[in-house]
């Protein structure tokens, strides 16, 4: 079973065991990872799961959809344009662990 790992900007960690389709959004909330809201519920709509995905996990990925990129313009915490990524938008699938860096801020 693939895990997502949320790093927090404290250096602390929390490490999930998730089903390959399950979005680093949706296993964040269900699991109560600090950081991660996801207040529109996965749609690209808000901007509030928003990620870094670390280089070791970006490989793979699929690119950002034009939604996605319009909805990391309005980011609370500053844009990294090599690894900022909505949550809702990026799940592990066939990889053996994803992992991101929440920002400091959502809202």
């Amino acid at each position: 079973m693939p895990s997502i790992t949320y790093i927090q900007s404290d250096g602390t960690h929390t490490t999930l065991d998730v089903d390959p389709r399950t979005s680093v959004m949706r296993a964040a909330v269900n699991a109560g990872v600090p950081g991660i809201v996801g207040e529109c519920g996965g749609q690209a709509m808000c901007a509030t799961c928003h990620v870094y995905v670390r280089p070791e996990s970006f490989e793979g990925l699929p690119a950002p959809s034009e939604d996605e990129e319009e909805m990391l313009e309005c980011t609370a915490a500053p844009r990294d344009p090599g690894r900022s990524r909505l949550g809702c938008q990026i799940a592990c699938g066939d990889r053996e662990a994803l992992v991101v860096d929440v920002p400091a801020g959502q809202v």
